[in-house]
């Protein structure tokens, strides 16, 4: 192994709780998609998969350099006291506390963060803020597993515009979206029809979130470097007390 190879950050990726087919066999399985890997892998990370566990998640983050909380189901809309809408998936609660506890113990770290879709969501929801379970049809996920494509608009001073400039061209696949922002956190996306397109949170050295799906989009990897990047600022971190 090469003194490069050393330093290459680990960046842990929480991953689905499904079943999943392959050769004879169908059971529940651990999963994320490849792209996710591939996105770590080319802007100069190792992906570590955080599939759902039990138990507390510090111990693992103390070992990790970053962290993507993966796009994924819904919510459970109960996490912001809300009733589920008709149109709101099924729960799954098992992945929800999973990756509540991954990002609590992230922020109290410091951790680089970056959240992906369904990611961006739990960051809002879990530091106050609600979703809307249901979008227009026709509008941000279109038919079944095809991303639509179209650009947002970013805020002049976010990490975003310095990373990827005023505006870009990014793939969604989402029914739901930011309705209230928790208090901490700033917009610094957004759509053309005034949809929320990526949140970051003040006060820490990179925790964002974007509603789009930059791991689709192998010829983009400017938002993975920069977590990547931040991850190589860290020179020292402590354990929260």
């Amino acid at each position: 192994m090469t003194g490069d190879d050393r330093r290459r950050p680990l960046v842990g990726i929480s991953s689905y709780q499904d079943t999943a087919a392959w050769s004879v066999w169908n059971q529940p399985a651990a999963l994320i998609p490849q792209t996710y890997v591939e996105a770590v892998v080319r802007a100069g990370g190792t992906p570590v998969l955080l599939p759902p566990q039990p138990g507390e998640a510090g111990h693992l983050l103390d070992a990790l350099d970053g962290l993507v909380l993966a796009g994924g189901p819904d919510l459970d809309p109960a996490r912001y006291a809300a009733a589920p809408h008709p149109r709101t998936g099924p729960p799954h609660h098992a992945r929800d506390d999973w990756e509540s506890r991954l990002l609590h113990a992230a922020l109290a770290r410091d951790l680089p963060l970056l959240g992906v879709c369904r990611g961006m969501q739990l960051l809002n929801v879990e530091l106050g803020g609600t979703l809307l379970q249901h979008l227009p049809d026709d509008t941000h996920q279109v038919v079944p597993a095809r991303f639509v494509r179209h650009r947002v608009t970013l805020a002049d001073d976010s990490r975003l515009a310095v990373a990827l400039g005023p505006t870009a061209d990014v793939s969604c696949y989402h029914h739901q979206a930011v309705d209230r922002i928790a208090d901490g956190l700033r917009a610094t996306a957004h759509a053309a029809d005034g949809t929320v397109e990526a949140l970051e949170l003040t006060g820490h050295r990179f925790a964002l979130g974007v509603q789009w799906h930059p791991e689709t989009d192998p010829d983009d990897p400017r938002l993975f470097q920069a977590l990547i990047t931040a991850t190589r600022t860290v020179t020292h971190r402590e354990t929260p007390r």
